[in-house]
């Protein structure tokens, strides 16, 4: 018999939006799940709320939100060639078309210094650090120990 009313993590979980339960229920709890008609008007969901088919559910992962039209219910994880006869997604082109926008300017606009450094800045570091070494060795027994605190400087050499 088939359910009429299904627990909005499992059914995330099943369409494979979520990779595990754990990880829906957490979504759901943070606020990025809701239902309702359109994503600006949609009412945040907690995990245990009931969806039924014909509801429009709505998916924020960052920098994107997905919007799924529910079909069919299962509590049961389904393999992905039978997930488009239980959910429609009706996502925007425009979501889509935003999410190409970010991966393309997360590699031109990113700042120098933040993240690792790319092979090409490492190897600029590597010759720095060759160039500015020149073959200065920094052990402790080039150093008078004695006489670490004792400078000789004149007046003159401050004039």
């Amino acid at each position: 018999m088939a359910k009429s009313e299904e627990r909005i993590d499992k059914w995330l979980w099943a369409m494979r939006i979520f990779k595990t339960r754990t990880v829906a229920t957490d979504s759901c709890k943070k606020g990025r799940v809701s239902v309702g008609a359109a994503p600006d008007s949609a009412v945040v969901v907690k995990p245990s709320r009931l969806i039924k088919v014909g509801d429009t559910v709505h998916v924020r992962k960052p920098p994107i939100t997905y919007s799924f039209r529910v079909k069919a219910l299962t509590e049961n994880r389904l393999g992905a060639r039978l997930v488009p006869d239980y959910m429609e997604n009706i996502t925007p082109q425009a979501q889509y078309d935003l999410l190409d926008v970010v991966k393309i300017s997360g590699f031109i606009d990113r700042r120098k210094g933040l993240g690792r450094p790319t092979k090409r800045e490492g190897r600029e570091l590597a010759r720095f650090a060759e160039e500015v070494n020149d073959g200065w060795d920094f052990d402790t027994d080039d150093f008078d120990t004695d006489d670490r605190y004792n400078f000789d400087f004149d007046e003159d050499d401050f004039n």
